[in-house]
Parts: structure tokens; sequence; C-alpha cells
């Protein structure tokens, strides 16, 4: 175990003030980053009734999906893919990393490619997230000519305008860009049929639930509309009734926590005891591929610099990052020519990163469900993984 022991009664409570994010203060225990991972076998799985083969989708679709070495659909694409080829409107509730991308985009590509009326329009929370799914997207259209854009900050607006102006037929963009593209009148969404929101639980979390309903107001009346959260809160369903007509809901909603993923605390006493203990957990060998999350850009930023100095490969994503530095940062992290990434929250949803060994949390997160979003690049894919909490 890393932790020294903690008090059972009273201490180690940690109250942060959210106000400027939309939220409460929150109070999260330190007895609640303790918990030993389950070596048994993974939650059984929801029973599969199709492979990719018999969804009636293009042969050439089913080609680039045999290529992404996929045969058995997750449960999420086993449910979702029938009713979105049926034109149902839908709210699909699910876990970060169970295939919510392929669940859309595989029965979007067959609808466009079909039938050249037909656009979408995906909205997600962040950049790295929607450069996950124009990857996604261009891996299953291999070869097929359906055009798309990326429409996110941190690169340029006058490209994107120009893009634009081509008349893509996929569009992904973060609520932000959006919005201005929209104020610019840059971009008819009447134009696009078919409307993705994806991880709408986290652009709620992160404010951006007065774009979200400012981008809805400009859609075209006849569309399919696609919805896809961990979570419904009231706000949520406030978005679904403006959102969605006559869905049908699929949830494969697992436990908050992957029972993979060993939980523990590590006590420091000091600003210095912290960096000296974390310097001594990374230079062992079983830290082979770590995400650290700080809770500023200013501290995230400092930590990369300070491990760097300090011989370790490391780099940070957050915000004042311009999209081409955050892009790079992850490509190296996810291609293991970094052995640490340093993190703001932005990174805690969405993101599909492979066999990171350990999360740690080197400033606590504000929420327990930051908490949850956190620790979860770990352990994934029933793998073990293991997260560390430092307290003061």
């Amino acid at each position: 175990m890393y932790r020294n022991s903690y008090p059972r009664h009273g201490g180690n409570r940690r109250r942060f003030n959210q106000q400027s994010r939309g939220r409460v203060a929150t109070t999260i225990h330190a007895s609640k980053y303790v918990s030993q991972a389950v070596a048994a076998a993974p939650t059984p799985a929801a029973h599969i009734t199709h492979e990719f083969a018999d969804f009636p989708v293009d042969e050439h679709i089913k080609r680039n999906i045999t290529l992404r070495g996929y045969t058995t659909p997750t449960p999420i694409q086993d449910q979702a893919i029938p009713h979105i080829l049926a034109g149902r409107d839908l709210i699909g509730i699910a876990n970060t990393g169970t295939g919510k991308t392929g669940a859309f985009l595989i029965p979007l590509i067959n609808k466009i490619m079909h039938d050249g009326t037909q656009k979408a329009l995906i909205v997600v929370p962040t950049r790295e997230l929607a450069v996950q799914i124009r990857d996604e997207l261009i891996a299953f259209a291999r070869g097929m000519h359906i055009s798309s854009l990326l429409c996110i900050g941190g690169v340029s607006l006058d490209r994107q305008i120009t893009g634009l102006g081509q008349r893509p037929s996929i569009l992904i963009g973060t609520p932000g860009r959006l919005k201005d593209l929209i104020n610019r009148h840059a971009v008819n969404l009447a134009s696009y049929n078919n409307v993705v929101l994806d991880e709408v639980d986290r652009m709620v979390d992160i404010g951006f639930i007065k774009d979200i309903r400012f981008i809805i107001s400009y859609l075209a009346k006849a569309r399919q509309s696609l919805f896809f959260s961990a979570t419904i809160s009231p706000e949520i369903n406030g978005i679904i009734q403006a959102f969605l007509q006559n869905p049908i809901t699929v949830s494969v909603k697992q436990t908050e926590t992957a029972s993979g993923v060993a939980q523990d605390v590590i006590r420091v006493r000091s600003k210095e005891e912290k960096l000296a203990k974390l310097h001594t957990l990374l230079k062992q060998d079983e830290f082979k591929k770590v995400l650290i999350f700080g809770r500023t850009k200013w501290s995230v930023e400092r930590l990369a610099k300070t491990l760097q100095q300090n011989g370790f490969a490391a780099a940070s994503i957050h915000g004042n990052k311009s999209q081409n530095q955050r892009l790079r940062a992850l490509t190296q992290f996810k291609q293991n020519q970094l052995h640490i990434l340093v993190a703001t929250d932005i990174a805690a949803r969405g993101l599909d990163i492979e066999d990171v060994s350990h999360v740690i949390n080197f400033d606590e997160p504000g929420t327990y469900t930051d908490y949850i979003h956190r620790i979860g690049r770990t352990g994934r894919a029933n793998k073990q993984g293991k997260a560390l909490t430092f307290v003061m």
C-alpha cells in the first residue's frame, strides 16, 4: 500500500469553491479515494445479438470495420446501431470508452453514403474528443469520399470558414467554436439533418448548457437526433425535451468506478514533500505510463516543466496550450513516446488512451464525479490499473 493511515473520522475533508465552474462547493472524504481492485472476472457482458456483418450497412463500411480489427460490437453498438439505422431518435446512456463513437458513426456514414442530401453535425465538449472522433470517422469511411471538417478552438477560424464553404457532409465541433461560426453567419446548421450530442453531461458540467441550447435553436426541425451521456440530470433532461422526438433509450451504464482500479491515498505535510514523493513514485518500474491531474493550468504547466528538468519524459495539456501543442502531447503519450502526461480535467473525459498504468491526482479533484472520470483513464478494457491521490 502507498498511503500512510488516514483518520477514520473527522479529518481529511476537502472543500473547494466551484462557483467559477457553475457548481456548488463539494466535500470529499479521503476514504473515498481508497478501494482495492477486484481481480475477478470482468462484469458480465450484456448479451450481444449481432456481429458487425449482420448490420444492414454497405459492404465498404463492413470492410473498413474489419480492417480496424473489429468483429463483435460493444453492447452500446449492438443495441443502438439498429435503432439509428431505422431512423429513430436515440438516448444512449453509457460510460466513456464503451464504443459510443462507432455506435453513431457507422449508421451515419451508411446514411450519407446512400443519400447525398444527408449531412451530420457532431457536437462534443473538448477539442481532443473532436479530433478522436474525426480520426475514427476517417478509418470507418476510408475510400468513401465523405467530406468532413473539424470546427474547434485553438486553430485557424478563417480556415474553418473556408472549409465550411465546401459544404462538408460531416461537421465535428465544440460548442464555443460552433456558436462563434453561427454568429458570423459562416455555417447553416439547418442543412444538417442528423445531429449528435456526445458527452452531454460533460458539456453541461463545464458550462456549455446555454451554448447547447443556442445551437439546438438553429437546427433543422426535420432531423434525426442522437444523444449520448453517462448521466441524466434535471438540466440534461431539459435538453432532451428540446432536442429529441419520441426517442428510444439504450442504457449500458456500468458501475461508477471500474472494478479493476486499485485506489489509494498518499498523505503529505507540505508541497515539498508532495513533489519529492511524486518523484520517488515515478522512478519505480511499475509506473510505465502515468497520467497526472492538476487543478489549474498554471500548476499543471509548472509541474510538467519540473518533471522535465528532473529527467522525466513529460508533457502537459491544458486550456492555454494551442490545439497543435495539445494534440502533439496527446499523440506522443498514446504512442508511448512520453512516460508522463500532466493535465487539467480537460483530459478526464472522452479520451481513449490505451494501457495507462497509473492515474495520479497530484491535486485533489473538485468533485467526486471529477474523481471518477479522472481514474477512469486507467483500468480500461478489463485491465488492471492504479489510482493514487495526494492529500494533505
